[in-house]
């Protein structure tokens, strides 16, 4: 069976790793770009799974599934291709602050909201920390801002470099006989062959080939893993499906010296800025989230990426001191007017599969979605 994955980021790898394990699949990817680009190369890697607030339905089903797998997948990865994966397995530690928005709420009832959550997970088999401000005192140190009552701990949840998981996937997906071609772009679609395969109540069409830049390419299957390119693509086949994006700047900071304990490096988040230690007294801090005009025109504003700066440096004062190395930023493939991500049959096509439209969840949906895609085509 010919298995044809239009878009290599993330989720693309993961979709061509997955079935490479299956027997009988003869897979090919293509990308008009090398892999890891786009929304990929942009990302944070911050997993937030455990922490999340999804505790029931598919959400939290995929989110579950995704965090199991890849306890087992970047060890796998990394015996297979003898590439290094880095992964912080510290965990996530979430600020609290009392509702600036509601003021009327206190403080107890930010922290029981979160003890609530941290039972729900406990009956699911997974670990939360309620930490008072004491307690996060004791534990990051660097953290000294007036706002801040208290935290959530997930020592289960990780973060992990996007692209050199991507790599390690195309890799490992090429030992096990996929074909990868990149700088190969899919141009358009063939009108669909006029064999019909009758699904009541509906009538649901076979799509025998796509075109690309080398020419016509014939499959059994098709999956749409292109991110924002998802939208063209659908277009061309009539079904289109609104991919729009949002932008992300980020910022490369160094200080020179670690934060806190040098032995509990956590990925710190709030308010939804995230610090992510890379070693050495160097950290990722990000993202904004920049939505665009209505011709899907986004600028990056300036003055977000100063106020990104800003808020992590109320959290730890000490980042003040730090040197920005660079700052980068990239656009995040979200659905409009449905929930993200799209991972479903084409309308109209029995063997068109989108998996597509991750938002800010590409890395830690991953794994969840490549099997879910094995499923569908199985």
């Amino acid at each position: 069976m010919n298995i044809v994955i239009i878009g290599c980021g993330v989720v693309g790898a993961a979709i061509a790793y997955q079935l490479s394990q299956v027997k009988g699949l003869n897979i090919t990817v293509y990308d008009k770009n090398q892999p890891a680009q786009g929304s990929t190369a942009a990302a944070l890697g911050v997993l937030m799974g455990v922490i999340s607030h999804k505790t029931k339905g598919k959400a939290w089903q995929m989110r579950e599934e995704s965090i199991k797998r890849y306890e087992t997948l970047i060890p796998e990865l990394e015996s297979i291709t003898g590439r290094k994966i880095p992964c912080n397995r510290q965990g996530i530690v979430m600020l609290l602050s009392e509702d600036l928005e509601h003021p009327l709420e206190s403080g107890v009832e930010v922290m029981t909201e979160w003890e609530q959550l941290r039972e729900v997970r406990k009956s699911q088999g997974w670990q939360l920390a309620v930490w008072d401000k004491e307690k996060l005192q004791k534990f990051c140190p660097q953290i000294d801002d007036p706002t801040v009552i208290g935290a959530v701990y997930s020592p289960q949840d990780r973060q992990l470099n996007p692209t050199a998981l991507t790599l390690a996937l195309v890799d490992a997906a090429q030992r096990n006989g996929v074909k990868f071609k990149f700088g190969v772009a899919v141009r358009n679609h063939q009108a669909p062959s006029s064999e019909i395969v009758q699904i009541m109540p509906t009538v649901t069409e076979q799509l025998k080939s796509i075109e690309t830049s080398e020419g016509t390419v014939s499959a059994d299957w098709f999956i749409v893993a292109a991110g924002l390119g998802s939208t063209l693509l659908t277009r061309q086949l009539n079904q289109k499906v609104n991919i729009r994006p949002v932008l992300g700047q980020a910022l490369y900071l160094s200080l020179g010296r670690v934060l806190g304990n040098p032995e509990f490096q956590p990925v710190i988040t709030g308010n939804d800025v995230h610090l992510v230690p890379m070693g050495s007294g160097d950290y990722w801090v990000g993202a904004t989230v920049e939505f665009p005009n209505d011709a899907d025109e986004i600028l990056a504003k300036k003055e977000l990426l100063a106020s990104l700066q800003k808020q992590a440096i109320a959290f730890c004062p000490d980042l003040a001191e730090a040197k920005i190395l660079r700052t980068w930023s990239g656009l995040r493939p979200r659905p409009e007017g449905r929930p993200a991500p799209v991972i479903d049959k084409l309308p109209g096509f029995s063997n068109v599969v989108l998996a597509t439209g991750h938002y800010r969840n590409g890395v830690l949906l991953a794994p969840a979605t490549a099997l879910a895609v094995r499923d569908m085509i199985s």
